[in-house]
């Protein structure tokens, strides 16, 4: 039988500190996917949710991006997978009754654990100007407010329209469609945040920002390379893959600050062996400091070049643009410095370049550990060259892989979900709609908060996420929203920026992934894009929460048409009735999505995969029409003394801002959040006690104090220098202005800390 929401927070004073573990996975995954499966939707309803997971007739999992292949396993999901579906299909409810009993003051000195246990919104509220909490209201006065708002500004540039990644296609095109033709390019996403810069690098050297390897290639690789990633918490189901690749000869590196069970050991819970014994995943751990992959890369690149017979002579030739100026860069890379910079010792390096020598087929992965940096896009294009360098890039067994988070974060940016569109993009939309769409440039996630902070945004729409707790600077954000003259989150349940409001603010809710989605012309699907473009459709097969949700297209069709009014000639009530007719303007306006609704409409149908020039036919659509290599400075994080760079990370109860529960199994933390991890040699310098508590204080060139107060120290074998800590409960001390060149992301993975104690 399914428990009741938490009446109270739990206390997190005192979290119990226990033996790190060196395996992921196994029966104590198994028995805590059942618990809270059980707790949020009971044992009938587990069954019949969890079986459809993955599956070609079932719903894409909500939690990450990580692609299902041909062949489907009867529980097609992971541990964090199971969590994020059995909080969307729990049988708790958030009624207008909750709302009554609790005020807005009430819910901002909530934890986010405590709002999301509450259980699923029902019905539609609005909270007025000057009132302390939300009330019960109708579709029709909701959007009547959001027109009122909407119409009012002295120009489309004053709003701001937020995508979070499980955002479907169809929702995602009606939305960009519909913000274009409002007349503004403000769409923020949470792309912006996290993998940026890996499009950023890539569009500049390979032509295409997106990964370029499928998950045949992982299987056929003769080396895999992990950098800045934690797929055991993260993407549990990449360890089936990895495992797989182990199997089949492929040898594993594993760069991160820290070590991470699931790259030690992987007990796979598919099969009995795995259960009980498991697979070795890593075969080299370099323990990197934080910020310092651009220099190992750089050297490692200098030894191949200097490595007779190394480098593929012919398909640089043939296929690249750059190799000489690349080439005097990289000759001058300097053992002492990158030592310095990676923290690693030579022998640890040479043995990673042995590995190289010997691999024909190599894929370096990564996730945020190499995207949130100030020069993480310089990092990734060294990635790139290190991959030129052997032909690494259009061939099987080999290729880039940014693994991305939110499970249809790719997607939403394939469907124009972009403040910087292309004009070929916008070319296609305004032909097939005919529309004008702005051509001048909207603003991204730091520019949105900056763009309200200072008055010139006033309008906040969020389809989906958890704005708030999710950026940085957590009261230079809080402070701009609440100048807001209206924000809107279209939500399946209760979060911290429904707390934190304009002046007056609505939650419209929504249906999930996991339920049924039926309108007057019959039972809809949507579909996602995932981690490695394959595309596919997703059907619920739950009832839905209430009878007032409403589907993220059919929310956007009615705020166009309350909004737009006669004038728009698009058929937004045709598009609420039928996503197919979405999907047949897809087909005119993406390329790669012709004959959409025929290859994803059959049953049990697995979808299609997008082209991708440079894996399909060694064509790279660059400026240079090849593939560029680049020679950028080579940068890390300094440090000065006394203090300590802090990375801001997930627990594995937690997907990244949902919190599951307040443990972090595979590291030994339980029952509290608020601790962070250092190295005993620094801890023992800096004079910081196992168990003891301090603030953590953040240092920037504005001089402003950030403060993250109350934090239990807690011993654990991280990089010398380095520090780690969960976020959202770290953004705070990340500035807003702290961000990636080039791609503006946030750069929450090296934050320089001090440590004040009481």
């Amino acid at each position: 039988m399914a428990t009741k929401p938490p009446t109270g927070d739990p206390v997190q004073d005192a979290p119990q500190i226990d033996a790190v573990q060196h395996s992921a996975a196994g029966l104590p995954a198994v028995a805590h996917t059942l618990r809270i499966a059980q707790q949020q939707m009971g044992v009938r309803r587990t069954a019949q949710t969890l079986l459809k997971v993955n599956q070609k007739d079932g719903f894409d999992c909500p939690g990450c991006a990580w692609p299902e292949g041909d062949k489907r396993h009867t529980a097609e999901f992971c541990e964090n997978g199971a969590k994020a579906v059995a909080e969307e299909a729990t049988l708790r409810r958030v009624t207008p009754d909750f709302f009554a009993a609790h005020p807005l003051t009430d819910l901002a000195d909530r934890s986010g654990y405590w709002l999301g246990q509450q259980g699923r919104i029902t019905q539609p509220v609005y909270l007025p100007e000057g009132a302390d909490r939300y009330e019960p209201v109708t579709w029709e006065r909701a959007f009547a407010i959001i027109a009122e708002e909407l119409t009012a500004l002295a120009s489309p540039d004053e709003a701001l329209f937020y995508t979070s990644g499980r955002t479907s296609n169809e929702a995602a095109f009606l939305l960009q469609l519909f913000a274009r033709e409002f007349g503004t390019n403000n769409l923020p996403d949470c792309s912006n945040m996290c993998h940026e810069s890996s499009g950023s690098a890539l569009t500049e050297t390979i032509g295409v920002g997106k990964g370029s390897v499928s998950l045949e290639d992982l299987h056929q690789a003769d080396l895999i390379i992990v950098a800045g990633q934690n797929p055991g918490t993260n993407h549990p189901r990449m360890l089936s893959a990895l495992e797989q690749a182990k199997a089949s000869g492929a040898k594993i590196i594993s760069v991160n600050p820290l070590p991470e069970a699931g790259l030690e050991r992987f007990k796979n819970p598919q099969t009995a062996r795995g259960m009980l014994k498991g697979a070795a995943l890593t075969d080299l751990f370099l323990q990197i400091r934080i910020g310092g992959d651009q220099a190992l890369f750089r050297l490692l690149n200098k030894m191949i070049i200097e490595a007779d017979g190394a480098v593929d002579t012919e398909f640089i030739a043939e296929h690249t643009h750059g190799y000489e100026e690349f080439t005097e860069a990289a000759r001058t890379a300097d053992w002492d410095r990158t030592l310095t910079a990676t923290g690693l010792d030579r022998d640890a390096i040479e043995q990673a370049l042995a590995m190289v020598l010997a691999s024909e087929r190599t894929i370096v992965c990564w996730a945020m550990g190499l995207t949130q940096h100030k020069h993480s896009v310089p990092t990734i294009r060294e990635v790139v060259n290190f991959l030129l360098l052997r032909g690494n890039i259009g061939r099987p067994g080999a290729g880039v892989c940014p693994v991305r988070g939110h499970s249809n974060v790719q997607g939403d940016r394939t469907m124009g979900i972009f403040e910087r569109p292309a004009p070929a993009f916008l070319d296609a939309l305004d032909r097939e709609f005919g529309i004008t769409s702005p051509r001048h440039h909207g603003y991204d996630v730091v520019r949105s908060i900056q763009a309200l902070r200072d008055g010139d945004a006033k309008v906040f729409f969020a389809m989906g996420g958890n704005f708030v707790a999710a950026t940085p600077d957590t009261a230079v954000t809080e402070a701009a929203m609440r100048r807001a003259r209206l924000t809107v989150h279209v939500s399946t349940k209760l979060n911290r920026s429904h707390a934190v409001t304009g002046t007056r603010a609505l939650i419209l809710p929504t249906l999930g992934r996991t339920d049924k989605d039926v309108t007057a012309c019959g039972k809809q699907f949507v579909t996602v894009e995932d981690s490695m473009g394959l595309v596919h459709p997703s059907r619920g097969n739950l009832t839905p929460a209430g009878p007032h949700l409403l589907s993220e297209p059919a929310i956007i069709a009615r705020l166009a048409r309350a909004v737009l009014g006669p004038s728009s000639t698009t058929p937004w009530e045709d598009f609420e009735k039928d996503y197919g007719t979405i999907r047949d303007r897809i087909s005119r306006v993406v390329p790669g999505f012709e004959d959409f609704n025929a290859r994803v409409a059959p049953p049990g149908s697995a979808g299609f995969t997008l082209p991708h020039a440079p894996r399909d036919e060694r064509r790279f659509p660059t400026a240079t029409g090849k593939a560029n290599f680049t020679a950028a400075p080579v940068e890390h994080p300094e440090l000065p003394e006394g203090r300590l760079l802090l990375q801001t990370l997930r627990s594995h109860d937690q997907y990244n801002t949902t919190i599951y529960g307040l443990d972090d199994r595979y590291r030994g933390i339980k029952g509290g959040r608020r601790i962070v991890m250092v190295n005993p040699e620094d801890a023992h310098d800096l004079g910081l006690a196992d168990g003891s508590y301090t603030d953590l204080v953040s240092e920037w060139k504005d001089g402003v104090e950030r403060r993250a107060p109350g934090f239990r120290v807690v011993h654990y074998p991280t990089a010398r220098g380095c520090a780690a800590a969960y976020y959202p409960e770290t953004n705070v001390l990340v500035p807003l202005d702290a961000t990636a060149d080039t791609s503006n992301t946030p750069a929450s993975k090296s934050v320089v800390v001090r440590f004040e104690t009481a």
